[in-house]
């Protein structure tokens, strides 16, 4: 049985439909919810489905190995990042190299980067009157929004669009394959 980590900072949508997918599974599980936001909906989403959570602290997280060791304890597969803003550190990379995924609400290397999440990159998508977004799933290395690509997936924009309807159109995209993408990468591991 595999064990996947999701670290998340929100709502916890996308960890939601993984832990759905997972759910039957005999080949993996969703074994820990790591979030740095107390009150998050993800702790509720983890408290509910009766997965143990992890509240971290940014100072441990960026300076110590204490997290790390969690995650070997746990015996961690991959770690997935489902709406985690803050910046994994070198250690963590290098303690579970291609081991650690992100899902980016755009079509990367646009719109990309340091304060690029949510919203803001909705809203940056329709200022630069875009034809098209969508998600890319990609390895997690030690700067933003630059590991290597796994999958793009895309969606038209239309001259009607909002930062509001992108982000529905992307978030249908995000739950569509982020669950596959997942299942897929765990048996490469």
């Amino acid at each position: 049985m595999k064990n996947i980590a999701i670290f998340a900072s929100g709502a916890g949508s996308n960890a939601q439909k993984i832990i759905d997918h997972f759910r039957q599974s005999d080949k993996a599980r969703v074994s820990l919810i790591v979030c740095n936001k107390p009150g998050a909906g993800v702790l509720q989403i983890a408290e509910r489905e009766g997965i143990p959570s992890l509240l971290i602290e940014k100072d441990k997280f960026l300076h110590s190995d204490i997290y790390i060791q969690i995650l070997q304890e746990q015996q961690t597969d991959l770690v997935v990042l489902a709406g985690f803003l803050w910046k994994i550190p070198a250690n963590l990379v290098q303690a579970f190299p291609k081991r650690i995924i992100n899902i980016h609400p755009a079509l990367l290397p646009k719109f990309g980067g340091k304060g690029m999440y949510g919203h803001f990159v909705h809203e940056a998508v329709i200022a630069a009157g875009e034809k098209e977004s969508g998600i890319t799933i990609h390895y997690v290395n030690e700067k933003y929004d630059d590991g290597e690509t796994i999958l793009q997936e895309r969606c038209t924009i239309t001259p009607d669009d909002t930062p509001e309807t992108v982000a529905r159109k992307v978030q249908a995209l995000e739950h569509q394959w982020f669950p596959v993408i997942v299942e897929r990468l765990l048996t490469t591991i």
